[in-house]
């Protein structure tokens, strides 16, 4: 079998890259063993703006005039939907967190998704003792639903192999690649935390923070905007809610913990005063690095191999930008964004 590319790992990353491959009608080989799930548990929210410090996200605008098209091209291609739109209400603490708002609203990247006003409305079960700053442009891909739509499309099509992808039985000693019988141009590694067993990338500093999330229902909550306080409570439809999320940089693996639970009731008791049954808890690990910049380019000494890994928690938002950027890297000398090439790092 010959392929243009192989990729390994199908989560955001992964599922983005193939797209810019799709599009550009290249052939491909997807290697999915279903070990990271960061993707399938991810709250994955869209916001441009960092509430924790009222600042910008970075190249906010950009990433969206991106992605907001790629998911919808995603959606009408599968027959799905994944993409809801709604506002965040920051509830504020104190007149300080007020008065930062107002602060941020004169920065120039800032003032498109702030409102001006704050909402001093009253909602059934939230408690906001300061009103609340309405963040716009904002929304929720539900990736869980995006990536296993996507992973049945793809083995429809034959174009994925649900399996370990076994590093050491790459032969890198042509410029064509050689994987048990497929040959490739190049390959791309979208391994998130698993990059740590790739001995060609492994040098690379990502670092493993676990994330988890509780789903209730709160039938007397009845609310359609994200609330954003000392954790966030995401509307899914029908009085259920997505609460998260922890971050735990001690446990390395993706089970859902008691302390995880306990975190996330305790916090919760400070945002909603209404009862809520829990239904599922969940659990993954997050790429991450620091600086909060992808991981994306090519190996030093083995060219046809590639990686693009750590889109942190903003991966919905980070995936479409990164991927088409390698992709026109790769295939038409693009320069690739100097914040996210690997050669800031040095083995």
């Amino acid at each position: 079998m010959k392929v243009d590319y192989i990729i390994v790992g199908l989560g955001l990353a992964g599922l983005a890259f193939v797209e810019e491959l799709i599009e550009a009608n290249k052939t491909f080989l997807v290697f999915e063993d279903d070990s990271q799930t960061s993707s399938l548990v991810a709250g994955g929210v869209y916001n441009p703006v960092i509430l924790k410090r009222f600042t910008p996200v970075w190249n906010a605008k950009e990433q969206l005039k991106i992605a907001l098209p790629f998911y919808k091209r995603i959606e009408d291609r599968l027959h799905i939907k994944i993409d809801q739109k709604f506002v965040i209400k920051k509830a504020f603490k104190s007149i300080e967190d007020q008065n930062n708002w107002f602060s941020a609203l004169d920065k120039p990247k800032l003032v498109d998704y702030l409102d001006a006003c704050l909402d001093s409305k009253s909602y059934n079960g939230v408690i906001a003792d300061f009103s609340f700053g309405n963040v716009n442009e904002a929304g929720r891909i539900d990736t869980e639903k995006l990536v296993s739509s996507y992973r049945d499309y793809l083995k429809g099509n034959g174009l994925i192999q649900f399996e370990k992808f076994k590093h050491l039985k790459l032969n890198t000693d042509n410029e064509i690649l050689v994987y048990k019988d497929i040959t490739a141009s190049k390959i791309v590694f979208c391994e998130g935390f698993g990059i740590k067993q790739n001995p060609f990338f492994n040098y690379l500093p990502l670092n493993e923070a676990k994330g988890e999330l509780l789903t209730i229902h709160a039938p007397e909550l009845n609310i359609d905007f994200l609330l954003k306080s000392t954790l966030f409570v995401l509307p899914i439809g029908n009085n259920y809610y997505k609460v998260g999320a922890t971050f735990n940089w001690t446990d390395k693996t993706s089970n859902p913990s008691k302390e995880g639970k306990d975190e996330l009731i305790d916090k919760l008791k400070k945002v909603i005063d209404v009862p809520y049954t829990i239904v599922s808890q969940s659990a993954g690990i997050r790429p991450t690095v620091a600086g909060r910049r992808p991981l994306v380019g090519i190996h030093d000494t083995y060219k046809q191999l590639v990686v693009l890994n750590g889109l942190g928690t903003r991966g919905v938002m980070i995936a479409p930008t990164v991927a088409k950027n390698l992709f026109n890297h790769l295939e038409n000398n693009e320069e690739l964004d100097i914040e996210i090439d690997i050669k800031r790092f040095k083995k």
